[in-house]
């Protein structure tokens, strides 16, 4: 625009110099509309993979373009939204017909849902002067999920079948016959077996066992104010590798917070991949009355996954609504502390939680 003004100008006062120099601008612009203007001819498709990565792990977005046209084609950088922030790559030189294939790292530092997308791509002539952009395609997510150490299910204190663990949803209900004893006063009337007691002269009483599947509890803490720096995302590592262990191994887990209840999963490898999902999106909370031990359920398991240096006294207090309560103090400041019926671990990574777990399913 600015040579169109100085060629009037200097075109219509009779200056010979300024006129050479404003066509060269007016030549020079001409040429990068004609570089940018004709729409380009281009099949492109944009991959993203893997759509689901543990956190730290490596993603990529890999770009197929092709040019459909009949005449090359340079200049061209292609533009994608990832997160926030946009992210820009060059695109060789394309021939009539030809593809390029280029891919490029994506972010996953950060656990979370991250939008990749729209895709721009950018055509721009030599000169910088005219550029042409044109979407295509839709965007993505990338979940970014926590990461996880192998970690074997809590043993309950009650006494299971001894065929092995079926579901409490079957029709047939949690009380299993396991086996026939003598009676005893105080035992309920309703479970004597009359026909056994008939054949032997002695009055036998049906023993039954509790066939349900031991429940593991996990209670988050997300409370803002238990955490330093980025311990919260070592406290989401642990609370799903404790989780995706226990469904792994075909046990229900619920998975709380101080807000609400997570996740309430039946047990198998599909709710393994639920857990990691679900906690993929876990988040701080500000309130700091949000104690996630204080509404869990009584029975089975409960693990209490925590920066707050109280949250053992806390878990102590309600030990004896669960078969086994279990501490897992994150990035702990002080020293070794202990509660009676608690079992604490220091977990100051992932690694250290591996290794110290196995004692304490023993």
């Amino acid at each position: 625009m600015g040579s169109v003004v100085l060629y009037a100008l200097a075109f219509g006062l009779g200056y010979p110099e300024p006129v050479v120099l404003a066509s060269g601008g007016v030549i020079g612009l001409i040429g990068a509309l004609l570089w940018t203007l004709p729409q380009a001819r281009l099949e492109i498709r944009r991959e993203v993979t893997p759509l689901k990565v543990a956190r730290g792990e490596a993603a990529v977005a890999v770009l197929h373009v092709h040019n459909q046209g009949r005449r090359g084609l340079a200049g061209l950088r292609a533009r994608d939204r990832v997160g926030a922030a946009d992210h820009t790559v060059d695109v060789p030189r394309l021939r009539p017909g030809a593809t390029r294939v280029v891919s490029y790292s994506l972010p996953t530092d950060a656990r979370g849902e991250i939008g990749v997308g729209p895709l721009a791509l950018v055509r721009e002539d030599p000169l910088g002067l005219t550029r042409n952009v044109a979407e295509y395609g839709e965007a993505v997510v990338l979940l970014v999920r926590p990461r996880t150490v192998p970690l074997a299910v809590l043993p309950s204190g009650r006494a299971h079948h001894l065929d092995g663990p079926s579901s409490d949803r079957a029709p047939s209900g949690t009380a299993t016959f396991h086996t026939l004893r003598e009676y005893v006063v105080g035992d309920d009337l309703r479970h004597v077996h009359w026909r056994s007691s008939a054949r032997t002269g002695t009055l036998m009483v049906r023993r039954l066992v509790d066939a349900s599947l031991p429940l593991t509890t996990v209670a988050l803490d997300n409370r803002a104010s238990s955490y330093e720096s980025s311990d919260f995302e070592l406290a989401v590592d642990a609370a799903a590798s404790v989780a995706v262990g226990a469904a792994r191994a075909g046990f229900p887990v619920r998975v709380v917070t101080g807000e609400r209840t997570l996740l309430d999963l039946k047990g198998g490898t599909g709710d393994a991949e639920v857990a990691l999902d679900g906690l993929a999106v876990a988040r701080l909370c500000a309130d700091p009355a949000a104690d996630p031990v204080r509404p869990v359920r009584p029975g089975g398991s409960l693990v209490v996954v925590s920066g707050d240096s109280g949250a053992v006294d806390r878990v102590a207090a309600v030990r004896r609504r669960h078969d086994r309560t279990v501490c897992l103090r994150i990035a702990p400041a002080g020293g070794p502390v202990s509660a009676p019926g608690v079992t604490v671990v220091d977990v100051p990574d992932l690694e250290t939680l591996a290794t110290t777990w196995a004692g304490v399913v023993r």
